[in-house]
This record gives C-alpha cells, sequence and structure tokens, in this order.
C-alpha cells in the first residue's frame, strides 16, 4: 500500500470567508455596484485564495481509478475492525464487522471530503474499516478497495447503488410500469464500466402474451445477455433465479414497481419486503423500498434490493467510452475508417454499415447515439 497527496475542496459549508462586518456600509457607499453582479458570479476579494487541504490518503500501488480504490486518509487502523455494509440510511450506517458483531457508525468528515462530487461516500456492499466507540457505535475510518461498483449520475453528483458485487439483475416488469430498452442500456453501460456481470430479468410474465414478449427477450439474449422471464405470482422463472443467486453478491436494481421486493419475497417466504404498486396518474413505480440492505437468505445467498429508481442517468463514463457497453459494435470498431470515430457522421463508419445491413438494430444504434449526445452535452455545460 502506497501513499499520495491528494489536494481537495472544503465542502460548501467550510469554503465561506469570515463574514467583513462593514459589508453594508460598502453597500451604501457604492449601491450601484450591486447592479454589476450576476447570480453566478464569485465574489472573492482579489488576492484571496479558494480554501483547499493536503491529505495524506492511502492508494494501492496497482489502483489508478477512485471509484475502485482505497478511499481515506493515511491514519492508523491497529485499532480499526474490518467490515461489511449493510443498510445506508441517512446519516447511520449499519456495518457488519468480520466478527459477527453490527453497529451503527458515521462517517467521517474526511471520507465525504474526498468523495464531494458523491452523493453519499459509502454504499451497501462497502469493504470498509470501522473504529468502536463502544459495543454499538463507530466510526467508518476508511473505505478499502472496491473489485466492482454500479454508479449512477443523479442531479449531477455520484450515486453509488451497491459495491463488491458480482451480478445485478436489471428487473424490467412487462405492462406496469412497461419494457423500457433505452434503461436497460443505460444499466448495461454502467455495469460494464463497473466490472458487474449484467442479467436482465423480465417481471410480471403473467400479464402479457408471451409471443409478444419475444422481440426484447430476442434482442438481448442474442447479444450474449443472460435473460430470464419471471413471475412473482405464478413463480415462473423462480427456482432459475434461486439457482442464479447461490453464488457471490447479487444486487436487485430497476425502476420503481417492476417488483424486485416481491420476487425477493417469493425466492423466500416470509422475508416480507414491503411491496408497492405502480402510480396510475404517472404510470410509475411508487417507492416501498427507501433504501438498499443487504440480506443473508437461509439458502445462504447474498442478495441487494435496492431502492426503485426513475431515471438512470450515466456517471463519468467518456463518451469515447460508451461503444464499450455495447457489445454488438465491438466486431466493427476496428474497422471504422478514423480510430476516433463517435459513429455518427464520419465517413467509413463500419458500425453505421452494419446497421445498414441489420447487423445491429436500429434501436440499439439511437440508444447509444442518445447516450453519446447526453454525455458531450454534459461536458460542454460544465
Amino acid at each position: 500500500m502506497s501513499k499520495k497527496k491528494v489536494r481537495v475542496e472544503f465542502r460548501k459549508n467550510r469554503q465561506k470567508r469570515k463574514r467583513v462586518k462593514d459589508i453594508t456600509r460598502g453597500f451604501h457607499d457604492d449601491p450601484a455596484a450591486s447592479a454589476d453582479l450576476t447570480s453566478s458570479e464569485r465574489v472573492r476579494a482579489k488576492g484571496d485564495l479558494s480554501r483547499y487541504r493536503t491529505i495524506v490518503r492511502a492508494s494501492a500501488a496497482n489502483q489508478s481509478d477512485d471509484t475502485f480504490g482505497p478511499v481515506g486518509p493515511d491514519t492508523d487502523l491497529d485499532q480499526c475492525l474490518l467490515g461489511t455494509i449493510l443498510r445506508v440510511e441517512g446519516l447511520n450506517n449499519t456495518v457488519l464487522s468480520d466478527d459477527g458483531k453490527r453497529f451503527r457508525c458515521q462517517v467521517r468528515r474526511i471520507l465525504k471530503t474526498l468523495s464531494i462530487d458523491q452523493r453519499h461516500p459509502v454504499a451497501v456492499g462497502d469493504r470498509v474499516r470501522i473504529r468502536p466507540e463502544n459495543d454499538e457505535t463507530g466510526w467508518i475510518e476508511r473505505i478499502e478497495p472496491r473489485r466492482s461498483a454500479l454508479m449512477r449520475g443523479y442531479r449531477r453528483r455520484g450515486h453509488l447503488i451497491a459495491a463488491n458485487i458480482d451480478q445485478i439483475l436489471i428487473v424490467s416488469g412487462f405492462e406496469e410500469p412497461g419494457i423500457k430498452p433505452a434503461l436497460i442500456d443505460r444499466y448495461l453501460v454502467a455495469a460494464q464500466r463497473g466490472g458487474v456481470r449484467p442479467v436482465l430479468v423480465f417481471n410480471k410474465s403473467d400479464l402479457v402474451d408471451l409471443a409478444a414478449a419475444q422481440w426484447v427477450l430476442g434482442l438481448y439474449a442474442q447479444l450474449g445477455y443472460e435473460t430470464i422471464l419471471t413471475s412473482a405470482r405464478t413463480g415462473q422463472g423462480l427456482e432459475r433465479l434461486r439457482k442464479l443467486i447461490r453464488k457471490g453478491i447479487t444486487a436487485f436494481s430497476g425502476q420503481s414497481g417492476v417488483g424486485k421486493s416481491s420476487l425477493l419475497n417469493a425466492i423466500e417466504p416470509g422475508l416480507n419486503l414491503k411491496v408497492g404498486e405502480v402510480s396510475s396518474w404517472t404510470s410509475k413505480g411508487k417507492h416501498t423500498t427507501t433504501t438498499a440492505e443487504l440480506i443473508e437468505l437461509e439458502c445462504g445467498s447474498l442478495v441487494i434490493d435496492t431502492p426503485g429508481l426513475r431515471q438512470f442517468e450515466l456517471w463519468e463514463i467518456p463518451p469515447r467510452e460508451i461503444e464499450g457497453g455495447f457489445l454488438e459494435f465491438h466486431p466493427f470498431v476496428p474497422q471504422c475508417k478514423f480510430p476516433d470515430c463517435t459513429h455518427r457522421t464520419e465517413q467509413g463508419c463500419a458500425v453505421r454499415s452494419a446497421v445498414v445491413e441489420g447487423l445491429v438494430t436500429e434501436c440499439r444504434y439511437e440508444s447509444y447515439t442518445k447516450m453519446l449526445e447526453q454525455e458531450k452535452d454534459k461536458l460542454e455545460n460544465e
């Protein structure tokens, strides 16, 4: 484990300068000056410096990506316990130590500073070092390197959905709220980026004509993704799900109202997770699961039940790397005339030719171009 120094901004409530007591006097001396200010202007006196701090943080020698590297200052960890985060709820994090004890922990402010661009510095599944205060409470001192991570963008910040998972079951629901291929494609790109194996679960199969559902099953199955047709009501596909989640840690994710909690209740009767319904007004699911939780089933399987999402934005994926999440593009990308081809308007683009020839579906290509444009717009507006 090597060390490196990083310069980080103070959090917003630590950025402000000390108040100057004569601010109103200055306004009365020159009231017209206020009209020259804009709402986005940085009010800082000439010569003032923005406030940063230097932190010596631990870093694994083979880790260059901060998403997967350790997060935390280089401190003495002799009195710390290693554990796994089971639940994140507001400021409180439930941590199960490796010796079987549960602690209610809060995150050190320094970790929030190091993860200032994220909604929360930790997530369910994270391996952390905690310093106990007593038998029930403690402080999270460091986040260990992540072997995988599923992230999305949310209000210009990163939202870490789950960490150190082996696979993600991307659950969609026939009928309420319906299959949304564009949302599935975003999940697939994020999973590929985060090193997570995706499995597509199409739930509520009892509500549709299966012949009409074959188009979406075939669309992703022919790309090599594992697809499962399920129904919590009839039991279809449940035995296959039980076998699938036996090894490793599996996260269930998807829109609100697709039936993630219902599937878990059907897999293990007696689990009694709360379930909801889809709003008839918005056609969107109502949030029933409000926080992610790592659950150990009686069969020994480890699953994470996550809150339903109404949107899924990509987070910190360069536009050039989006094509990596579209497996059908891979054979054609090397054949493009230009090495930096974006597969939009360039001459000699092999991917666009594949679309014309029917080797790449138009709906998947359109999904790619929309993601590309949205990520480029983000960069231009930063």
